[in-house]
């Protein structure tokens, strides 16, 4: 029994030194130097990480890994290398372009003052006046508006006093009394003088 082991060790022996013979009969020269290449850069790389204190960062990788939030961070360098592709030159100056023109739009904004009209219009929103301006606005255009009517009104009248001479005698008098027109001005003069002693000449 003690011959058979000895022959099957011897047997083993010799075919693990044909192997490994013909491992060193196929390794080149090429081959031998790639390899102890490959294992100098491995030993810089684990010098390096061993330096930089890699290794601490592992177990929050880890951690990264299991909640995935490793992904969702690849998955958003994804979608920020995709839009950097999409920008094209033409985008990039157009960007530039519209920014540059809001930031010149804010410095003419600040050389105006507009930040103290900004400044009280938060004082007349504090003071609740605001509210009131706005309530008051509308009613205050139309009373603009009458005004510019009763301007223009003044303007058409006086050119038709320069357009139309006077003409004096008893019998012009009595036509101009008993016309139409005049009973109409002068109810309207009327009118117009009883609502300014009421709003206008009021008791303080």
């Amino acid at each position: 029994m003690n011959t058979e082991t000895k022959d099957e060790k011897a047997v083993m022996s010799f075919e693990l030194e044909r192997v490994i013979a013909a491992g060193r009969d196929s390794l080149t020269d090429e081959m031998v130097g790639r390899l102890a290449g490959s294992a100098a850069e491995a030993l810089d790389l684990v010098d390096k990480a061993g330096r930089a204190g890699l290794g601490k960062a592992i177990p929050a990788i880890a951690e990264m890994v299991n909640n995935g939030d490793l992904e969702r961070l690849s998955q958003l360098a994804r979608v920020y290398h995709a839009a950097q592709d999409a920008l094209t030159d033409e985008m990039i100056g157009r960007m530039a372009e519209t920014l540059g023109e809001g930031m010149s739009l804010l410095d003419r904004l600040n050389r105006s003052g507009f930040w103290r009209l900004v400044e009280v219009m938060e004082r007349l929103e504090s003071t609740g006046a605001l509210e009131r301006i706005a309530t008051s606005l509308p009613q205050l255009l139309e009373r603009l508006e009458m005004v510019s009517g009763m301007l223009s009104c003044l303007e058409n009248a006086a050119k038709s006093s320069k357009a139309q001479p006077a003409k004096g005698g008893i019998g012009s008098l009595w036509h101009i009394m008993t016309d139409e027109k005049t009973v109409n001005s002068l109810q309207f003069l009327l009118n117009m003088s009883e609502q300014m002693q009421e709003n206008c000449a009021k008791p303080r």
